[in-house]
């Protein structure tokens, strides 16, 4: 009995990879025809279109920058340290106070470190 699943099952898998192949050529063969459907002479063509229209950028790069502009500095001022230092009393995580200040986690650790809010690493 158990002999006899395995084999149905080794018959299923084979079955799977051919069709995994037949997609996989049928998939080759829609690409490779794209550029026609679009008025394209080659693919090459097709490709070089829609880089033009993303901005001679690749997709990833489209896609990130759309977002908006880059961050600005944040300026660490005396007022914020001190707030910082209550929010650390208060025992806030690094996240929640990077957050509620406006600044950066590493931006946090550095000044917890400068106010002493850290324990030394033993050596």
């Amino acid at each position: 009995m158990v002999t006899d699943k395995i084999k149905q099952l080794t018959e299923y898998q084979q079955k799977v990879e051919k069709l995994k192949k037949t997609v996989a050529g049928q998939l080759k063969q829609a690409l490779a025809s794209l550029h026609k459907k679009y008025g394209f002479a080659t693919t090459h063509d097709l490709i070089k279109a829609l880089r033009d229209f993303a901005g001679g950028k690749s997709v990833a790069r489209v896609a990130k920058s759309a977002g908006g502009k880059k961050r600005k500095r944040a300026k660490i001022t005396p007022e914020m340290k001190q707030k910082l230092k209550s929010q650390v009393e208060a025992g806030k995580t690094g996240t929640e106070i990077a957050k509620s200040l406006g600044i950066s986690l590493p931006s946090v650790q550095n000044i917890k470190k400068e106010l002493g809010l850290v324990k030394a690493r033993k050596k």
